[in-house]
């Protein structure tokens, strides 16, 4: 068969472009495809050869899909997709299914439920990565993410997941010892965990009541040790409802107010556009779409 008219590009071609085009640079696919970047780049010349056009622009640092290569990238990728899902059957693995998630997700909401996933998907084996940094998906650093933002990432699908918003928690030992606690003015008789915190300001200020944030207090930077720190009696924290579910159901807790404040942000799960149908990575989504439906986060 004429090599020109085949209807399909080589395999090692295609290798080549959809890591450069993956990774942004010709030195990087070659790190991963353990070759020489002379090879890659001659790999990649052939196949614009083939298609007639270029396929990225050379830029001096690193490399950008041309319109053409940006759609031949996502049908490569998911072609790619299922190549290694076909071949993990054949060799009788599972899947893996990476989650990388900030903190106070993976305690709050992984933690307790991952294991019910499991149980409804014995082919698909977890590993979730607590990373507050943005991995890159697209290259592979995980298979889905937790994130919190605006849900708008080039390349991303995001499933909105709920709105990040705070409300006062506190252990009932200490709501008795500084009570009665009826109206918000009286959080002010008792400590709070991150004093400091400008959302405490946000909290009371929507509440009616004046507060100044504490200066030079010690600041625990996450809802997972503010939370350790409310549970064991040290003051009331601040923390999203969609978290405090089980500690309030248990009674650890107590939200003595209604009041919640919402942030300008929410939380997402984010995962390329290229591998929506993956099926570990849909199972994934379909579950925890599932999961926090009923979360009240108003």
């Amino acid at each position: 068969m004429d090599k020109a008219k085949s209807p399909l590009p080589p395999l090692p071609a295609v290798r080549a472009f959809e890591a450069a085009a993956r990774l942004g640079s010709f030195s990087r696919a070659a790190e991963e495809l353990a070759m020489t970047q002379a090879a890659v780049s001659y790999q990649i010349k052939l196949l614009e050869d083939r298609a007639g056009q270029p396929l990225f622009r050379r830029l001096p640092r690193g490399v950008v899909p041309t319109a053409a290569g940006k759609a031949l990238q996502l049908q490569v990728g998911e072609a790619l997709d299922m190549v290694r899902r076909g071949w993990a059957e054949v060799r009788g693995g599972g899947q893996e299914l990476v989650i990388s998630a900030i903190a106070s997700f993976a305690a709050f909401i992984l933690g307790p439920r991952l294991g019910l996933f499991q149980v409804a998907h014995p082919g698909i084996t977890t590993r979730v990565e607590v990373n507050h940094r943005y991995v890159d998906l697209e290259a592979g650093e995980a298979s889905v993410a937790i994130r919190v933002g605006h849900g708008s990432w080039p390349g991303l699908a995001a499933d909105l997941l709920f709105r990040s918003s705070y409300t006062p928690l506190l252990t009932p030992a200490l709501m008795e010892a500084h009570g009665p606690i009826t109206q918000p003015e009286d959080l002010l008789r008792v400590p709070l965990v991150d004093a400091g915190d400008p959302a405490w300001e946000m909290w009371f200020r929507a509440a009616g009541v004046d507060y100044v944030p504490q200066a030079d207090l010690h600041s625990l930077g996450t809802q997972v040790l503010e939370v350790q720190a409310a549970l064991a009696g040290h003051g009331a924290c601040l923390l999203t409802p969609a978290y405090a579910s089980g500690m309030i159901a248990s009674g650890a807790l107590v939200q003595p107010f209604d009041q919640v404040t919402e942030d300008d942000i929410s939380v997402w799960l984010v995962y390329p556009e290229a591998r929506r149908a993956d099926p570990a990575v849909a199972a994934f989504r379909n579950w925890l779409l599932a999961e926090v439906a009923d979360f009240d986060s108003t």
